[in-house]
């Protein structure tokens, strides 16, 4: 099976390929036009310094033995055949072989020399080619005397196969660096797929480990690659979120579990013992009582559940938000606490503004807030103690603190007061009036509002804080 990763390579080795070819091709077909160019130039300056050597010699160029041998010399330096053919094109002069040569007599053509004499553009590498009967490139150029009268025409020509090796080989050169760079290339393909491949295999395995329930996998990081680098990071990071996830919801399962079996197994014995005539019937009316406190502790029980889930699914709908007092409604959570104050003799210290503070949030809500703080403080609060409320106005928004005096938190129950069903007594049962759910419930529509809230408990006193929107 083709990974992602070496189907890509392969593309790309394709495209490259492709590419160079391209390049190749361009660079090729470029450089042979350039040194066609070039060798076009240097034959027409050997063809002008031919030209202006036979007008010198004006009419006298084909018996003088000097201007022959000046031929010769120029056919050798310039590396290149030099002809002189008369103005009806017949060739007289042939630079390579002054005694016999194979050309002469031979001619390029009436039309042909009457174009050339006329400076017209004609196909001069043809002619040349049709006369030494190969592929050559040649210029030529028209003799005339000083009165304008036509005198010869000088030819220059070099063989196509010479310009084709000067081209040929810089274009072998090239393909073959280009194939032994695709060969490495392909060579090295199934190192670097396995090099670069390696993280999400790795990866891939740990997934399959989470998949059976493996949460403590992890996979290596320190990768140089960023992007895989910043997979691995993130990956373990999810890991770390699922066995966070599987312990919440394993110790949700079991609170949970513990909190209805406590009140069941009272209903049950109850029941039982009225049913089976261990409890007289005279105390019927009092175990009653007992098992519908117990029934009434489950439905708040699942009715809090209920709410927070819709809390944390929905959010705080925006239609519920109002503009209201929070000292009012911190005042009217606090007269429902009279009796349970008065019974634990308790000191009320209250700070808040005289004309009251708006705030911008959901009225039940927040009551409810103010309530399981209340609630929780008056429970928790020593004999003759205090029990504070303060609610001050900081930048937009409204911050309210509700504390009472006792026993301190330890520091390390801090962090997980808000959890569920937790209780800073380890022993649930001594709790008889409280869920576990309280301060969760607190926290979750404190932070349904966008607000936050936090706790601290030192020298004996300890305090909730959280925030409010001020009304606009």
């Amino acid at each position: 099976m083709k990974t992602t990763f070496r189907r890509t390579l392969t593309m790309i080795l394709c495209l490259l390929l492709a590419a160079t070819l391209m390049i190749g091709v361009s660079f090729w077909a470029f450089f042979r036009r350039y040194v066609t160019s070039s060798e076009e130039g240097s034959l027409r300056s050997t063809a002008d310094t031919v030209a202006m050597l036979a007008r010198a010699y004006s009419g006298e160029y084909l018996g003088d033995v000097d201007f022959r041998t000046n031929l010769s010399v120029a056919a050798a330096a310039s590396e290149c055949d030099i002809l002189i053919c008369d103005t009806t094109g017949t060739v007289r002069i042939c630079a390579n072989d002054i005694q016999a040569c194979e050309h002469l007599g031979r001619s390029i053509g009436s039309t042909t020399a009457s174009r050339i004499l006329r400076s017209e553009s004609t196909a001069v590498s043809v002619a040349a080619s049709g006369l030494y009967g190969e592929e050559r490139l040649a210029v030529a150029v028209p003799v005339t005397a000083e009165d304008g009268v036509p005198l010869c025409i000088v030819m220059v020509s070099i063989r196509r196969t010479t310009l084709s090796a000067l081209t040929v080989k810089p274009l072998q050169i090239f393909i073959m660096v280009a194939l032994l760079v695709l060969g490495i290339s392909i060579l090295a393909t199934p190192y670097l797929t396995r090099r670069e491949t390696k993280p999400i295999r790795d990866m891939a395995a740990a997934a399959k480990q989470i998949a059976h329930g493996n949460y403590q996998i992890r996979v290596p990081t320190g990768y140089q690659n960023e992007e895989i680098e910043e997979l691995a990071v993130a990956f373990n990071n999810m890991t770390v979120a699922l066995q966070n996830s599987d312990t919440v919801r394993q110790e949700f399962v079991a609170n949970v579990s513990h909190e209805l079996k406590t009140p069941m197994t009272t209903i049950a014995g109850y029941m039982d013992g009225m049913l089976d005539g261990t409890i007289p019937p005279e105390k019927h009316p009092y175990y009653m009582e007992l098992v519908s406190t117990e029934v009434r502790r489950l439905s708040r029980l699942v009715r809090n559940m209920l709410d927070v889930s819709r809390l944390r699914d929905q959010g705080i709908p925006r239609d519920k938000l109002s503009d209201f007092d929070i000292c009012e409604a911190a005042g009217q959570a606090l007269l429902s606490f009279e009796q349970r104050i008065n019974r634990k003799n308790l000191n009320v210290d209250i700070d808040m503004p005289e004309l009251g503070l708006n705030v911008h949030a959901m009225r039940d809500a927040v009551t409810q807030v103010l309530y399981n703080l209340m609630d929780n403080a008056v429970k928790f609060v020593n004999e003759g103690g205090t029990l504070s409320i303060h609610i001050v106005s900081r930048g937009n928004s409204a911050v309210i603190t509700i504390g009472n005096t006792g026993g301190t938190i330890p520091a390390g129950e801090l962090p997980l007061i808000f959890d569920r069903f937790h209780k800073t007594d380890k022993s649930r049962s001594s709790d008889r009036d409280g869920v576990g759910l309280g301060l969760y419930i607190v926290k979750t529509i404190v932070m349904a509002h966008g607000e936050d809230i936090y706790v601290t408990s030192r020298d004996g006193l300890t305090e909730f804080t959280f925030t409010m929107a001020l009304s606009k």
